[in-house]
């Protein structure tokens, strides 16, 4: 068994992950931070979202987190400045809805579109991105991402402290990851269901009608 696999047990006990550890950022919904380490979205991180469909409310389940890195001043690495970072969309499937953006608190003004040309130029923007230190959030949809890819999306997102979130099909649910955070969302009959199959420092757990 590789250790990453060791890791990932729950019934593993890693002393150094609490110590020190940065608070994560609260994600509106107190049900999920009370299952994160941290007490909410991992920072400096890369977090997978997977998902059988659009709109089963997986950008919901972001919109307080967002809005609140849209409008909270942070300390920028090129100029020194504090201004809040930008969230960045890096091919989303649909044309974001600037009125619904708003009406959730997100601050237009720090909204970045980027079309990438395909799959490779868009992992290219995101890892750009994410290392420039000026995004507070980046969100991606690849066709494809491969453990590598993801390890230096997680890389990236470590160097620039920002915080990666990427969309994939529920079938990548078997394909390894460097991902400190794993979410699977299931449109049920009551709600959607979170099911958080990997944390870093945590555990999984089951969370329904979450949304």
């Amino acid at each position: 068994m590789s250790l990453e696999k060791l890791l990932e047990n729950p019934r593993v006990w890693r002393g150094s992950s609490q110590v020190g550890a940065r608070a994560g950022l609260a994600s509106g919904y107190p049900k999920l931070d009370r299952c994160l380490p941290g007490g909410g979205w991992p920072f400096d991180a890369l977090t997978e979202i997977l998902i059988d469909q659009y709109g089963i409310g997986e950008l919901r389940l972001l919109m307080p987190a967002l809005a609140q890195l849209s409008r909270e001043e942070t300390q920028t690495h090129c100029s020194g400045s504090a201004e809040p970072g930008w969230i960045a969309w890096v091919a989303p499937p649909f044309q974001p809805y600037a009125p619904a953006l708003q009406q959730c608190g997100i601050d237009l003004s720090r909204v970045l579109i980027v079309r990438p040309k395909d799959d490779s130029e868009l992992l290219w923007s995101a890892e750009q991105a994410l290392s420039s230190g000026t995004c507070a959030a980046v969100l991606l949809w690849p066709v494809t991402l491969d453990d590598q890819a993801s390890r230096r999306l997680q890389l990236a997102a470590e160097k620039g402290h920002s915080w990666a979130i990427a969309f994939r099909p529920l079938s990548a649910r078997q394909q390894p990851s460097a991902a400190a955070l794993r979410l699977e969302l299931q449109s049920t009959r009551q709600g959607t269901r979170v099911h958080i199959l990997k944390s870093r420092g945590g555990r999984p757990a089951v969370l329904d009608s979450l949304l």
